[in-house]
């Protein structure tokens, strides 16, 4: 891949929705080739014009650099002698380690699961926040080829090859990982939804019946009694919400 550096450190990327429904994507990190699982993160996708995997791998990209985006901003600034641009880069700097100290490493090689498409959409990110020097690659799936910035050929490894073994398993694990997390949020919602024709039960006493239980499995698991105990419940309605949950069998 031709990089300044060897990739001590690999974050891959990848997006997970049915037509545009329930949008995630991840993040998965890879330290000397092994998985950092303490510093994986998901993303509930924001963009909502329907299925567009290169508008949702973008708004990813966005959301995991902009943290980095205010080192960048300081360290320029100092070079400059820009006090006021090196204070201002700071104090943004201090809220993205306070939000997401993790985020703060700067990756040595961003990964793409997908094509010439997502890596386009990706250059374009990295362009627009003045961040090109951080390099990236993207591994299609239909022949596993790694395609890199401005070449229009891929890089075909040969089968046996321990480079392309090694980001095959980190592509795969961001798959898992996005797919996984998707398929929560899709359970979720269409679980929540089955509440949706019960009187009483609305917005607000959904939103406390999760932050009470903190998922939609432990809502079934809990006994009527635990259900009615939550605010805003009563014992006939903790007993509707336990027969839609179950099914009329409860566990």
């Amino acid at each position: 891949l031709e990089l300044p550096d060897l990739p001590h450190r690999i974050e891959c990327y990848d997006i997970s929705n049915i037509q545009g429904s329930n949008p995630v994507s991840s993040m998965v990190v890879f330290v000397e080739g092994r998985a950092k699982k303490s510093e994986y993160r998901r993303f509930k996708i924001q963009y909502d014009k329907g299925p567009n995997d290169f508008a949702m791998m973008q708004e990813t990209l966005r959301r995991r650099l902009r943290y980095l985006r205010a080192r960048t901003d300081a360290d320029v600034g100092r070079r400059e002698g820009d006090e006021a641009a090196v204070e201002a880069a700071l104090s943004r700097e201090r809220k993205a380690l306070a939000a997401k100290e993790k985020f703060n490493k700067r990756p040595d090689l961003l990964l793409i699961d997908g094509g010439k498409g997502q890596l386009s959409a990706v250059v374009e990110v990295l362009e627009q926040l003045d961040m090109v020097g951080i390099p990236v690659a993207g591994l299609a799936k239909e022949h596993e080829w790694l395609y890199l910035p401005g070449q229009s050929e891929p890089i075909v490894l040969p089968p046996n090859s321990a480079a392309l073994h090694l980001v095959m398993r980190i592509r795969d694990e961001a798959h898992r990982f996005a797919v996984t997390f998707h398929r929560e949020r899709r359970g979720k919602a269409m679980t929540l939804s089955a509440l949706d024709g019960l009187d009483g039960v609305g917005p607000v006493r959904k939103k406390r019946l999760l932050r009470t239980f903190g998922s939609v499995p432990a809502i079934r698991r809990a006994s009527v009694d635990e259900i009615a105990a939550v605010k805003g419940m009563t014992a006939t309605l903790a007993a509707q919400v336990k027969n839609v949950l179950t099914g009329g069998h409860p566990e």
